[in-house]
């Protein structure tokens, strides 16, 4: 047959496959809707999964980015991120990298345009833009000489793009211009006040990693290697690997220069020395995503399982609707038509079906990733970078392909091969029709396994999210407590400390006196807020440790009076603090449960202890209060060893406080701007950076896991219902098929709850060999997505007979149905109609 000769014949095909189609649009659109759910769901999942892992970072030659790391065992965090002095080091004596440089993120005060505004900074040194390689879309970079010692004349920033328009409206004539801003104190960040100079604005669409909120201002570090500052930690270190270099060699070329670090910096304490560092060199990929795989491949998977469960689902429907077809195949075979002939009919009209539901599927798609990033978590990374990628439509049409064929294969091979002709013998035939019976079990029972598999895992995730709600995090009734960050501009107050506390306290006062406020306290941080803690060695009176081992770095947390009951923590021992003891300048601090258990055995064994900082020149300190240990980083991670220490202890910066208030007035609108206007009647020029509630913060250290469960219960509920769907699809055919042998048994005095029983236990036979296959299948997944749980076994006995249950009773109620219709069935009507 000539090229011609065979499109002609298959455009018949073609247009008899879509006049069959049109001719029974019942069948059409449960197939079509069916296959498109599952590819929708299927393409929406692979949208995040391309986007997040596979979709290369918005920087030139990405891949030689790395991000480094100082892991040191021993320590209460997971490693120490880089030390200034370690940048010095490694940018004069490296080999590897074609850049390297460090940055923090922060806040800063814009007093441009009247109100003061707080905008998020991000705080680079030299290196650290030329490694991403993104060249401002107007201006300049900063030049060598602007990262160098402070000089006279205003500081220069860089504004990012969406900055630049909110708050310029995209006027070029910024560039240039001179901004009134104030940055934090910190190390090299000089002056802290005056003037700042844009010099550039970053292009459309870039993104600095994985910062949240995205930066509206950069700004050079200044460094000057006079100064010998070591032992902040607080910076994260970037680099570019030079060409032709790998991630372990450059490993390698720290791993050399760590002892030139350690010998060039002498004033480097000693607890620090013995922290046993070891850098290493994390493609910047990799660091990004993190634990991120493992979750996106379990969702993954989950959605391809409801992929394979619909097009079982279609598999069973065409297997029905071809044994309706049998008498048209045997007379188009009767009159010529060879099987090849007709398993390509057969095969075109699966075209024509996964066509549609590719379609259909793919604009299911969009909508689903909408979805996805509205209700995706904010520290899932590259979250903004989540869309319908052109690779991910090339997905769509290669699954819809692929289901076809999966589908499609199945009624081909079963009829196409197996077909009754008018010659053919009663044997012969009841051979085929006893063989499409076992196939459509057999797609019963997968997609009976597959629904429990996911249940199961939906299951273990509702398990998880109620372990982790029973956890206590250390502070109660959150949302009845509300958070307000406040920056005091150094410009407002002379550097003594009395000042600061002073317009702290006044402020305190003010919130006091509002309507509903039960109790009011501040501190720098809130738990569960994303903030950088600071963390710090101890010395713990009459306390040895051996000299070559390094002490444990423990949490430090500054909080007024009053922060502990506004925050609903407990007291196991001891007191709070007081006024009184900051008035009178009492060296007195309150600790967590666990450090106090550490330490002394028991929380009132830990009071009267004494601890001192041995970074500085610092008095010992009495425990006079040990509360209990709170989850400061989420929920997921065990709550560190703290120390609170009175907001009065010297050189603690007092410039950045959040106010904690509880009342049931917490989260309106209404109480926030009161507290708002409460803190500008104390001085009009303050910026309020942030107003949430701790249950905000909560619901944040449970976005991820949220995110997860949500996902996981809607595949289980579609395979569920799918598979509800399958099973009640064969045992209505099946029905359908035996309407003269139920009548004549009828007749004969078959009771109906015999014939009821039957079907049932048809039914129910067929999901029980899936169910079997399908909890073999679950225990595999699940320890797949065993770094999902949190308080629940993989082989959790409640989850797994939870799924179980719900399984076998949609079973039992889809048979049931087409089971009752049975029995009811008139004898006279059926042996009228014989």
């Amino acid at each position: 047959m000539s090229i011609l000769g065979f499109a002609d014949s298959v455009g018949r095909d073609l247009r008899y496959a879509l006049r069959g189609l049109a001719r029974r649009p019942a069948f059409t659109f449960a197939a079509v809707l069916t296959l498109a759910l599952g590819i929708g769901a299927t393409t929406a999942i692979f949208s995040v999964v391309y986007s997040v892992l596979i979709k290369p970072l918005p920087y030139p030659d990405a891949d030689q980015l790395v991000r480094i790391r100082h892991p040191a065992p021993g320590i209460d965090f997971d490693d120490l991120s880089a030390d200034p002095t370690m940048y010095l080091t490694y940018r004069a004596e490296n080999r590897t990298f074609a850049s390297i440089g460090l940055w923090d993120e922060g806040w800063a005060t814009l007093t441009e345009r009247g109100e003061p505004t707080r905008v998020r900074t991000l705080r680079v040194t030299d290196g650290t833009l030329q490694a991403l390689g993104v060249q401002p879309m107007v201006g300049r970079w900063f030049t060598e000489r602007e990262y160098g010692p402070a000089s006279d004349g205003p500081e220069p920033v860089i504004l990012s793009y969406a900055f630049w328009q909110r708050r310029f409206g995209g006027d070029e004539a910024v560039l240039g211009r001179e901004l009134a801003m104030e940055t934090p104190s910190g190390v090299f960040a000089q002056p802290l006040a005056g003037p700042r100079r844009v010099v550039g604005i970053m292009p459309r669409g870039f993104r600095f990693l994985d910062m949240t909120p995205q930066p509206d201002v950069i700004v050079a570090v200044r460094l000057d290697p006079a100064q010998k500052p070591v032992g902040n930690f607080s910076f994260e270190m970037l680099a570019r690997l030079a060409p032709g270099v790998t991630a372990a060699e450059a490993r390698a070329d720290l791993e050399r220069m760590l002892p030139i670090w350690l010998d060039s910096w002498p004033v480097m304490p000693q607890d620090l020395a013995n922290f046993r560092i070891t850098p290493i060199a994390l493609p910047l990929k990799d660091d990004l995503v993190g634990s991120v795989p493992s979750t996106l491949g379990v969702l993954m998977g989950a959605i391809g399982a409801v992929l394979l469960i619909a097009c079982a689902n279609i598999a069973t429907l065409m297997l029905v609707r071809a044994d309706a077809r049998r008498q048209e195949f045997a007379v188009r075979t009767a009159l010529g038509a060879g099987r090849a002939r007709i398993a390509r009919a057969l095969l075109v009209e699966s075209l024509c079906l996964g066509a549609a539901g590719g379609v259909l599927g793919w604009l299911l798609a969009y909508i689903g990733v909408e979805a996805l990033v509205a209700i995706g978590p904010n520290n899932l990374p590259r979250l903004e970078e989540i869309a319908v990628y052109p690779p991910v439509l090339a997905f769509t049409v290669a699954i819809s392909l692929a289901s076809t064929l999966v589908f499609g294969s199945i009624t081909t091979l079963k009829h196409a091969m197996l077909i009754d002709t008018p010659m053919s013998g009663a044997p012969r035939g009841a051979s085929a029709s006893r063989a499409r019976s076992t196939t459509r079990s057999a797609l019963v029972a997968v997609q009976v396994a597959l629904a429990l598999m996911l249940v199961v895992s939906a299951a273990l995730m509702v398990r998880t999210f109620e372990a982790l709600r029973d956890v206590d995090p250390g502070f109660s009734a959150p949302a009845t407590i509300q958070t307000v960050h406040v920056w005091i501009p150094s410009g407002l107050l002379s550097d003594r400390a009395e000042q600061y506390l002073r317009l702290q306290r006044e402020i305190l006062g003010k919130i006091a006196a509002l309507p509903g406020v039960a109790s009011v306290g501040f501190a720098n941080g809130v738990p569960m807020d994303g903030r950088t803690w600071p963390n710090a060695t101890l010395s713990v009176e009459a306390e040895t440790s051996a000299p070559d081992k390094a002490a444990p770095l423990r949490r430090f947390v500054f909080v007024s009076p009053g922060y502990f009951k506004a925050m609903g923590t407990r007291m196991i021992a001891g007191r709070d603090l007081n006024w009184n003891d900051i008035e009178t300048g009492r060296h007195v601090i309150v600790i967590s449960e666990n450090l106090a258990r550490e330490i002394a055995g028991t929380p009132e064994a830990a009071l009267g202890r004494r601890i001192r900082r041995p970074f500085e020149d610092a008095p010992w300190s009495e425990v006079i209060g040990v509360a209990q240990s709170v989850h400061q980083d989420g929920l997921y991670d065990e709550p560190p060893r703290t120390v609170y220490w009175p907001v009065s202890v010297p050189n603690w910066q007092r410039q950045d406080v959040t106010f904690v208030i509880r009342s049931e007035r917490a989260g309106t609108a209404s109480f926030a701007a009161e507290i708002r206007q409460a803190i500008r009647s104390v001085n009009a020029s303050l910026p309020i950076a942030q107003t949430r509630t701790m249950r905000e913060f909560y619901a944040d250290s449970l976005a991820r896991t949220s995110f997860t469960l949500v996902l996981l219960v809607i595949a289980g509920s579609m395979a569920l219902t799918l598979g509800v769907i399958g099973i009640y699809g064969v045992i209505a055919y099946v029905v359908s098929q035996r309407t003269r042998e139920i009548g004549i048994r009828s007749a004969l005095g078959a009771e109906p709850r015999d014939l009821v029983r039957a079907f049932v236990l048809h039914g129910l036979a067929v999901s029980g060999l899936g169910a079997a296959i399908g909890l073999l299948a679950a225990m595999g997944l699940a320890r797949l997505m065993s770094s999902l749980l949190f308080g629940v076994a993989p082989t959790d006995p409640a989850a797994y007979a939870a799924a179980l249950t719900v399984i076998i009773a949609a079973a039992a109620l889809a048979t049931y149905l087409p089971a009752r219709r049975a029995a009811s069935i008139d004898p006279i009507e059926t042996l009228k109609a014989e």
